[in-house]
């Protein structure tokens, strides 16, 4: 009766260990996979995301310089229309992920920051200037600057910035689809993303 019972308990044992067996080796398997489909996906994302704009100025230019002991002012100015292109860019070639396929982990560690790119092109009109105070090389530069200036403050008040981060949420979002349908974690910064909100709440 002992060696009965003996011989189905290594039986028992030997089947719980060869399920064991290959229970850890599906998982092995499915591990890998998972890892290599997320590497495929890295490759796909990481391309350049361009999101374009458009805007126009019109900028008065007005200078002064008193000259003769302050008797005289000798002034100029002139009428700058400015029509520039902007080019809003991620380059998610530089995004920085970290693959743990022992704990089935997709650690995002860093996102690059937008660039952001003004192509403007300047038209003068209605220049005026005195003889004691011509237009030099520093005006135009200075010109350059101030128009520079104002479409920086007027992209950040526009939409463009916003429709730029959702272009990058949305690359970002075929790495949370994936990752659960494999029953992976994503984490960014070490923070588990377990929802769109918390996807969306990503600052590069």
């Amino acid at each position: 009766m002992i060696k009965k019972f003996g011989s189905i308990f290594i039986l028992v044992l030997f089947v719980f260990l060869f399920f064991r067996y290959c229970t850890n080796k599906s998982e092995e398997r499915s591990s890998f996979e998972g890892a290599a489909l997320i590497q495929e996906q890295i490759k796909n994302v990481g391309k350049l995301i361009v999101t374009e704009g458009h805007f126009s100025e019109v900028y008065n230019f007005k200078n002064a310089k008193d000259v003769f002991a302050n008797l005289i002012t000798s002034r100029k100015k002139a009428l700058v229309v400015v029509n520039a292109e902007v080019l809003i860019s991620y380059d998610l070639s530089k995004i920085n992920v970290e693959i743990d396929q022992e704990h089935k982990i997709l650690r995002i560690k860093s996102i690059p920051k937008e660039e952001i790119k003004i192509l403007p092109e300047l038209k003068y009109y209605d220049i005026q200037a005195d003889y004691f105070n011509p237009f030099t090389a520093e005006d135009y530069n200075k010109i350059q600057k101030t128009v520079k200036d104002l479409l920086t403050e007027k992209i950040n008040q526009s939409s463009l910035l916003k429709n730029a981060k959702a272009r990058l949420l949305s690359e970002l979002s075929k790495f949370y689809v994936l990752t659960s349908s494999l029953g992976w974690t994503l984490q960014y910064n070490e923070i588990p993303i377990d929802s769109m909100k918390k996807l969306e709440a990503i600052k590069p």
